[in-house]
């Protein structure tokens, strides 16, 4: 006989104002991420994406207008001589904030998704040369080792469901 299971207690939450589901509005198209590892990467320039990733010229325009326009990017001026002028796309803190995010689904990918030998890019601290980690910490310091060791849980913004 099956018993009666008791429903998650997040179910009594709304998810209505979820920050991550608002990140994954601005970043959650895969070209978005793409575009970014460009930018982290040094290539600042549209054509010079649109050569390296093969983006279709009406979606780069349409991610990088996105990008500017929620503050991740912004556009710097520049003129090569003779030629009109053309826009490069700098990160703001905002979207210097995101490097750890980049650097995780790089660890991820790396792990599950690279080849045999190896993934394509690295990242290392430019100090020191070391490869860049991305580890948890709680708000008290203790690093947190197991991946099932965190709990989600109402924060101050939560509301009950309706």
């Amino acid at each position: 006989m099956v018993g009666h299971l008791t429903p998650p207690p997040a179910l009594e939450w709304s998810v209505d104002n979820c920050t991550i589901a608002r990140a994954m509005a601005i970043l959650g198209e895969k070209w978005t991420v793409v575009v970014l590892r460009d930018v982290f990467s040094g290539i600042r320039r549209f054509d010079d994406m649109r050569v390296r990733t093969g983006i279709p010229r009406q979606v780069l325009t349409n991610r990088l207008a996105a990008l500017v326009e929620h503050g991740v990017l912004r556009r710097e001026p520049y003129r090569e001589p003779g030629a009109r002028v053309r826009y490069e796309y700098r990160l703001t803190e905002k979207g210097l904030d995101l490097y750890p995010v980049l650097i995780a689904v790089a660890e991820w990918g790396d792990r599950y998704l690279a080849d045999p030998e190896g993934p394509p890019l690295s990242y290392v601290h430019r100090d020191c040369g070391a490869e860049v980690r991305v580890e948890m910490r709680c708000a008290d310091g203790h690093d947190i080792d197991g991946k099932r060791a965190v709990l989600p849980q109402p924060g101050p913004g939560a509301h009950r469901r309706t």
